[in-house]
């Protein structure tokens, strides 16, 4: 994962509980606006509990100093009491709880990308865009990489659904992706994009985690682009 940013992280400005478990929480940075936009950021890390949201708070404090407000979602996770449906299942009530009725732009990485996308085909009413980055777009295919030691094998044999076998979300689909990403070779979003005419914007030089460095060359053009989504939204 990233390394931890130095000095301390940024608080959010509030919190909205989902649930009563301590994970079913969603953090907001940035002034709330009634109507307005908000992009809502989904972490990665194959869905297990040894990873969390907290890298992605430098990303959301990037966005807010460009006038973006951000919802920061954490969710069960394998090992933690999540797993498939419960996961997902979260991510929808999160999506749910967030205040106000505006549009919303959903950024996923990795993992969280396979929970966007399905949020974005399965509750579409408020989604104007999403954005997968190092997206597990497809995860037949994943799994036979044998991506994440085995997580996505794991959580394909659990019931989890194939984002790639879904419907077409009706808004727009941008799948950015690492030229040389390791950890998510870019062919796995590359089938999902051909099948749902989705963007697909590879990066080059690019790995896994720099498109949410924000001073990265990467991670400014990821900033722009969402920006632009919100802009639209």
């Amino acid at each position: 994962m990233l390394a931890a940013a130095r000095g301390p992280l940024p608080a959010p400005d509030a919190t909205v509980a989902y649930g009563d478990d301590p994970e079913q929480r969603v953090d907001l940075y940035g002034a709330e606006e009634p109507g307005a936009p908000r992009a809502v950021l989904l972490h990665g890390g194959f869905w297990r509990q040894a990873y969390d949201r907290g890298y992605l708070v430098p990303f959301a404090a990037a966005l807010v100093a460009r006038g973006v407000a951000v919802a920061l979602p954490e969710y069960r996770r394998v090992g933690g009491g999540g797993g498939w449906p419960a996961t997902f299942e979260d991510v929808r009530a999160g999506l749910a709880a967030l205040p106000g009725n505006g549009p919303l732009v959903l950024v996923g990485h990795s993992a969280g990308a396979h929970l966007a996308l399905l949020a974005a085909a399965r509750r579409p009413d408020r989604v104007a865009a999403t954005v997968g980055v190092g997206a597990l777009a497809d995860l037949r295919r994943a799994a036979e990489l044998g991506l994440g030691a085995g997580a996505v094998a794991a959580f394909l044999a659990q019931g989890a659904a194939d984002p790639l076998d879904g419907p077409r979300p009706p808004a727009p689909v941008l799948l950015a992706h690492g030229a040389e990403d390791a950890q998510v070779p870019p062919e796995v979003a590359r089938g999902y994009a051909e099948r749902h005419g989705a963007r697909l914007a590879l990066l080059p030089g690019t790995g896994h985690y720099a498109p949410f460095i924000p001073g990265s060359t990467a991670g400014t053009w990821l900033l722009a682009e969402i920006v632009e989504a919100v802009r639209r939204a």
